[in-house]
């Protein structure tokens, strides 16, 4: 579960997206930021949830959002995945796991009966002014776009 809510400030970073090129949260400000984390590249679910972003880029984009994916992956895998499925947004490779530490997004998980440290997906929705305005923890990943939508409009 997440330490962040909405309402707080959006924690500041700064990384290199999977092209090398620089990124912060601030260098978005302005713009309405969805900011999601998920476990690995070319996995079932991931893969549903990117490809889900995928197919509804225009419309993000028209509401005026920037869609940005993070996961431990490197940069080559992010490569290798966005290429693949000609994803249009950017992947952020996290191998330290310290966006991921920084936003909640890595922690203890139950699988299949197992506790284990992972990515907790979770997906922050944050304002032009760098606000959350939602946090998705239980992320319906075939339909993300829709799910974000729906939990905006409340």
């Amino acid at each position: 579960m997440s330490l962040l809510k909405e309402g707080d400030k959006a924690p500041e970073f700064s990384a290199v997206d999977q092209d090398g090129n620089n990124l912060s949260l601030s260098s978005l400000k302005g713009n309405k930021v969805i900011l999601y984390f998920y476990p690995k590249d070319n996995t079932p679910g991931c893969t549903k949830e990117a490809c889900n972003f995928r197919d509804h880029f225009e419309e993000l984009t028209n509401h005026g959002f920037e869609v940005i994916g993070v996961s431990p992956d490197s940069d080559e895998s992010h490569i290798k995945f966005k290429d693949k499925y000609k994803l249009p947004f950017r992947l952020i490779p996290d191998p330290e796991k310290e966006i991921l530490k920084l936003y909640g997004a890595w922690g203890e998980k139950k699988m299949y009966g197992k506790l284990s440290k992972g990515v907790l997906r979770t997906t922050y929705v944050i304002d032009e002014e760098g606000i959350i305005v939602k946090v998705i923890n239980k992320v319906d990943t075939k339909n993300h776009t829709e799910q974000i939508f729906k939990e905006l409009s409340k």
